[in-house]
């Protein structure tokens, strides 16, 4: 999952890509990881077979392994160096010869990061390992420098530009003629979808348009009262949107508490898809109340043992159990769940499946039929 995926391509596949002219029209490759590294496998061959040698492909590799080692030039190899091409793909981004055929959403969570890191020393590059909790400068000054490369990170670099992504009217008129039929949905379906009906983004949206250039401050003013200042000066020119939302931690814990009520009580399928503009701060935060809500009675019981080991449930039960496996003090506890291998595969992976998907960037919590809070 975390290799550079066209590293093991024929060389000569490699060459034919960088040998035609500089004059001549380009097809930016990017080389990513999980699905559409797979993707890669099968499609890219074609591309390049329909469009040599009119047209050269160019691979720029901003896989999550490619873009740790642009980051950290310092602790490795002249040999070992490779350039920052997600750098350069953000450049072209802003290039009006620039046609972008397909946006690539980029997934990593710190989970897939450490993992990629460990991979990566053990092949011979002496990164530095991420530091989750960071206490000197030079600790902090390292796990800034691997937040640029986490995947939530990514997308902004690469939509700074013409990142038109409605479809053209071709495709939609296509589609309305040709409407995509379902299957038939039987009286008895259980099917529904719920989603929140205030607290959230949506409804807390508030938009102005600046009717002159100005600066603004951006302030978060806490339940006390104190006013801490998230930033300084954000300067905006005459007829720019400034809109600003956002989430009732509250309304939206009784929003997953709801419904996986209901799914219980129904016997049905719950799938949660969060969906947050900064998906870098806002979709793990949610992603981590709904972990907890699902493992209340576990949080209540052993929270301060979790928060002991450093476990942050924003990362996915993956975090916790890697945390909690070799804890003497979990093994001391009778009652403890988590550090009972046979428990984790008879109770965990059956009814829960934590992921995040790669196309899309969705957090996905996947929960079958079983209490919402385990003993």
């Amino acid at each position: 999952m975390f290799s550079r995926s066209l590293r093991s391509l024929p060389k000569n596949v490699l060459a034919r890509m960088f040998s035609t002219p500089r004059g001549t029209p380009t097809i930016v490759w990017t080389e990513v990881d999980e699905a559409p590294a797979l993707a890669t496998y099968s499609l890219l061959p074609i591309v390049q077979a329909f469009t040599a040698p009119d047209v050269r492909v160019e691979m720029k590799d901003i896989s999550l392994s490619g873009r740790i080692l642009a980051n950290f030039p310092e602790h490795l190899t002249p040999a070992q160096r490779i350039p920052d091409e997600l750098a350069a793909c953000g450049d072209l981004c802003l290039k009006p010869e620039a046609n972008i055929i397909k946006l690539p959403n980029i997934s990593a969570s710190v989970p897939q990061l450490v993992a990629a890191v460990k991979e990566l020393q053990a092949k011979g590059y002496k990164l530095p390992d991420f530091p989750e909790a960071p206490k000197t400068d030079a600790e902090k000054a390292i796990k800034a420098k691997y937040a640029k490369v986490m995947g939530s990170a990514v997308n902004p670099v690469l939509r700074e530009g013409n990142s038109d992504r409605r479809a053209p009217p071709s495709v939609k008129n296509y589609a309305k003629k040709n409407p995509h039929k379902m299957g038939k949905v039987l009286p008895t379906s259980r099917t529904r979808v719920a989603h929140m009906n205030g607290g959230d983004f949506f409804s807390n949206e508030q938009s102005v348009t600046v009717d002159a250039a100005t600066d603004v401050r951006m302030e978060l003013v806490k339940a006390n009262g104190e006013i801490q200042v998230m930033k300084k000066s954000t300067p905006l020119s005459a007829g720019e949107v400034l809109d600003s939302t956002f989430m009732s931690k509250a309304k939206l814990v009784a929003f997953y508490e709801k419904c996986m009520s209901d799914a219980k009580s129904e016997g049905t399928i719950l799938s949660l898809h969060l969906k947050a503009t900064m998906m870098k701060v806002s979709d793990p935060i949610m992603f981590g109340l709904a972990v907890r809500v699902y493992f209340k009675t576990l949080f209540e019981r052993h929270g301060p043992v979790l928060d002991s080991l450093g476990c942050d449930p924003n990362n996915g039960i993956g975090d916790i159990l890697r945390k909690s496996r070799n804890c003497q003090m979990c093994n001391a506890l009778p009652s403890w769940p988590i550090t009972k291998f046979a428990w984790l595969k008879v109770l965990v992976w059956p009814w829960l499946t934590l992921t995040r998907e790669s196309l899309t960037c969705t957090f996905l919590l996947i929960l079958l039929s079983m209490p919402p809070c385990l003993p």
